[in-house]
């Protein structure tokens, strides 16, 4: 008797292990059921899943169409996962394929291809032009003090030579370029990000690492009374209100309508409860800032997503006291990392955008750079056409 789809994928879930515990033979590929997607990504394994590779994503991505996908070994157990996101090109029968931050694979496993190769065919057969990744992997570190003494006219991270560079990474990029895939122009995600480590270290280990800035500015919060708690949903409408005021103040603008934050919050707590929260910062009842937090599905991350504060009364400090209370939750719910996202690459003080890399350097973490997002084109001339326009079409919105 020939098993179906789900008949494969529950059979799979029900001895699955964590992405890179497969042996070294084929792996097959097969679209499998959102919830055994979801259970998947919750598995210990050696790489943590990003919220962008949950199957509650998809419903975060208008616009978009998504399948959930399963590797599975020779024995049929589940050993890997991706969310991919089809973009129709207009007027077309073709799309664009984007697994963001993904797939949560074995990236160690000397061949790749055995992950990427069934992936690839699959996506040929789905009608796709393109696909764009994001392998969640860190290619070179640099630490608080190492940016700090290399700030200056002109320079850049990049610029700097790193504390440390990951030899995964390194290794995982000349093999996607010896196949034929193409680091992007322009990534999706944050390319560098700002990590602070959790792991192993005491709230006073936490606390010390701070910049005595940062230590000043908290304590100030405390001593003005400044209030930080959890709300819920119902106070998105004013978070939005406040990061409208921030983008003002800022120079830039998301583009990101109220409902796109209150559909991601219904979402991702719907697959599991807690996975985003809002934090809030509030002085003598009125609301000056509030951040949205989300939890990598194994718990081992958190990210702090997207921070929003009004323009007055900031010198009672209340982004700062808000920071101090999502890290020490994250320490205190056993994350491993504290990931503060994207920061600018400009280390010149007078540079736009310096602010924000100096502010975030004052919690002791580290600039992580990733090893970004790639393409590749599928079949030839015609495609490589239909990808460009489909850049220009993703430019434009």
């Amino acid at each position: 008797m020939t098993m179906t789809t789900h008949q494969h994928a529950d059979r799979a879930a029900a001895g699955s292990a964590g992405p890179g515990s497969g042996p070294a033979g084929a792996l097959r590929l097969l679209p499998i059921p959102e919830a055994v997607h979801a259970g998947l990504v919750r598995r210990p394994g050696p790489y943590t899943a990003s919220f962008l590779q949950t199957p509650a994503w998809a419903r975060v991505k208008e616009g978009w169409q998504a399948e959930s996908l399963g590797w599975l070994d020779g024995d049929g157990r589940l050993v890997g996962s991706a969310l991919v996101l089809h973009r129709q090109l207009p007027g077309t029968r073709r799309s664009f394929a984007y697994l963001p931050e993904g797939p949560a694979v074995d990236w160690a496993d000397p061949r790749l291809e055995r992950w990427l190769d069934p992936l690839l065919d699959r996506l040929r057969g789905t009608g796709a032009f393109a696909v764009r990744m994001g392998p969640p992997l860190a290619y070179r570190r640099w630490t608080a003090r190492t940016l700090k003494g290399a700030a200056g006219p002109g320079r850049r991270v990049g610029d700097v030579l790193p504390d440390l560079v990951e030899p995964l990474g390194a290794a995982v990029a000349d093999r996607l370029r010896e196949s034929g895939w193409r680091r992007c122009g322009g990534d999706a995600q944050p390319r560098l990000v700002f990590e602070v480590p959790l792991a192993g270290r005491s709230l006073d280990d936490l606390w010390t690492g701070l910049s005595q800035e940062w230590r000043r500015n908290v304590k100030k919060a405390a001593k003005c009374g400044v209030r930080t708690a959890v709300e819920g949903p119902e106070t998105l409408p004013a978070f939005h209100d406040l990061l409208r005021v921030t983008e003002r103040r800022d120079g830039f603008d998301l583009g990101r309508p109220l409902g796109y934050y209150q559909r991601q919050y219904a979402a991702l707590n719907a697959e599991q409860p807690g996975r985003m929260r809002l934090y809030t910062a509030r002085h003598e009842g009125e609301l000056l800032a509030a951040h949205t937090l989300l939890t990598a599905p194994d718990g081992r991350r958190v990210w702090y997503q997207t921070g929003a504060s009004a323009d007055h009364r900031r010198e009672v400090r209340p982004s700062n006291a808000l920071q101090w209370r999502m890290m020490c939750d994250a320490l205190a719910a056993g994350a491993g990392v504290y990931d503060m996202r994207g920061v600018p690459d400009g280390l010149d003080p007078d540079g736009h955008g310096y602010g924000l890399l100096r502010w975030k350097t004052g919690t002791g973490g580290e600039a992580v750079e990733t090893v970004g997002e790639w393409e590749l084109p599928l079949q030839g001339t015609v495609n490589k056409t239909l990808h460009r326009a489909m850049h220009a079409y993703l430019t434009r919105r």
